[in-house]
């Protein structure tokens, strides 16, 4: 068990720096002028989306769910496993549609500012500060 949540933390570790980095990325692009930074932040986001994020997102989630194997109905009996599924589940709804913004962006059709996207890169750190209190101290 202990093999499988190291896993688990170093997957997640990788997915919340792409989670955290992309739309950082995304607030560089939004406010850049010129077609070459435009088309290299397009390289930036989708390599960074398709061979970081989201592996280490489908890692997250599968050695998340092999540790409850270990005692669902134990887990699931506390409230504050209930809470992180729901935040986890937020949370790939965000890894998802930051999916959808790289193809937005790709396809030269955003029409935010920068300033839509540095309030945006907040949400995945109030989440992260929530799972990690529910699943160290457990308070419910």
């Amino acid at each position: 068990m202990l093999w499988v949540k190291a896993f688990h933390i170093i997957s997640l570790v990788c997915w919340f720096a792409g989670i955290f980095y992309l739309p950082r990325l995304f607030v560089y692009h939004a406010a850049c002028e010129d077609e070459p930074g435009r088309e290299r932040f397009k390289i930036m986001e989708r390599k960074l989306y398709r061979g970081i994020t989201t592996p280490s997102m489908v890692a997250t989630v599968v050695f998340g769910l092999w540790l409850i194997s270990y005692n669902a109905s134990g887990y699931f009996s506390q409230g504050w496993m209930h809470a992180k599924v729901l935040l986890v589940a937020i949370l790939i709804v965000y890894h998802f549609y930051c999916g959808h913004l790289v193809k937005v962006f790709r396809d030269d059709q955003n029409t935010r500012s920068h300033v839509f996207y540095r309030w945006f890169n907040e949400l995945p750190v109030l989440i992260l500060l929530a799972v990690v209190i529910l699943a160290v101290v457990k308070p419910f």
